[in-house]
């Protein structure tokens, strides 16, 4: 819903010219977002769950973990997501 009302719009620092694929994971989508940190990349993205309804819940998160490389920094953002996601679960999305 957010990405339709505010979709043309980016944050400084997004590398990201469009969305990247999203990891299924448990039930959730994970879609990284990583973020320029002069140089490196810091750890970012969201989590997505669809539920009944139609409707989409979602969490945006951001670590303070950078690494040198793009592709590390995805492949970390999915890690640590999936973490949260096993660690959290449904009450990320403060319902």
């Amino acid at each position: 819903m957010l990405k339709k009302l505010f979709g043309g719009l980016f944050r400084a620092g997004d590398v990201n010219a469009e969305e990247m694929p999203a990891t299924d994971y448990r039930g959730y989508l994970i879609t990284p977002d990583p973020q320029d940190a002069g140089g490196q990349y810091r750890v970012s993205g969201w989590v997505r769950k669809p539920v009944e309804g139609g409707e989409t819940l979602e969490h945006r998160f951001e670590r303070s973990d950078v690494v040198s490389s793009r592709e590390a920094c995805v492949e970390l953002t999915v890690k640590k997501a999936q973490q949260f996601i096993d660690d959290i679960g449904d009450d990320m999305f403060g319902r």
